[in-house]
């Protein structure tokens, strides 16, 4: 498998913890506590591909650490610091017919209910009370603005077609916010 192309960011090796081994995580999943769902992942470290194992992981205090197979001092763990921990997109678990994860969502042309192309998803994330999407224009976009479409189904995401590279929203393209 190559990272580069089909790896999904579940983490990152924050620092090492303790004289065992161990590490602290920031972990992007959803709960937290999620990334310990998951044992094996790649990372890239000094232009490299490498392997990961979790032997073990926990939440710590308002943090989480975790410890990887022959990565047993903290000497060893030094050189994890700062790597991104992913998995390949056959490891996630399935979902269903109205869920997506945000990378199935990234790249896809977003156009309102008048069939006005307002660009492609270039990033989403959280604010705490809905998701955004960043909409960021491209070569057959109505302008060049870049647009913060917040993620509400059923009322401004009208319908998701992963098949058709498509995200229908009602949103007008006056609304830049």
């Amino acid at each position: 498998m190559s990272l580069k192309k089909s790896g999904i960011r579940l983490g990152r090796v924050a620092s090492p913890f303790g004289v065992k081994g161990w590490v602290k995580l920031v972990s992007f999943t959803q709960p937290r506590d999620n990334i310990f769902g998951y044992k094996h992942f790649f990372a890239i470290r000094e232009g490299v591909e490498i392997e990961l194992e979790m032997d073990a992981g926990k939440p710590q205090g308002k943090g989480l650490i975790a410890h990887f197979v022959g990565f047993d001092t903290p000497e060893a763990v030094r050189e994890l610091t700062g790597l991104e921990l992913s998995v390949s997109s056959d490891a996630l678990p399935e979902l269903g017919a109205d869920d997506y994860y945000w990378h199935q969502l990234i790249g896809l042309q977003v156009v309102n209910r008048d069939g006005v192309n307002l660009g492609r998803v270039e990033s989403l994330f959280e604010t705490g009370a809905n998701d955004v999407m960043v909409v960021a224009p491209d070569s057959s976009s109505v302008d060049d603005n870049q647009r913060l479409i917040p993620w509400l189904p059923d009322q401004v995401v009208v319908e998701v077609n992963l098949a058709g590279d498509r995200i229908l929203v009602d949103w007008e393209p006056d609304y830049l916010i």
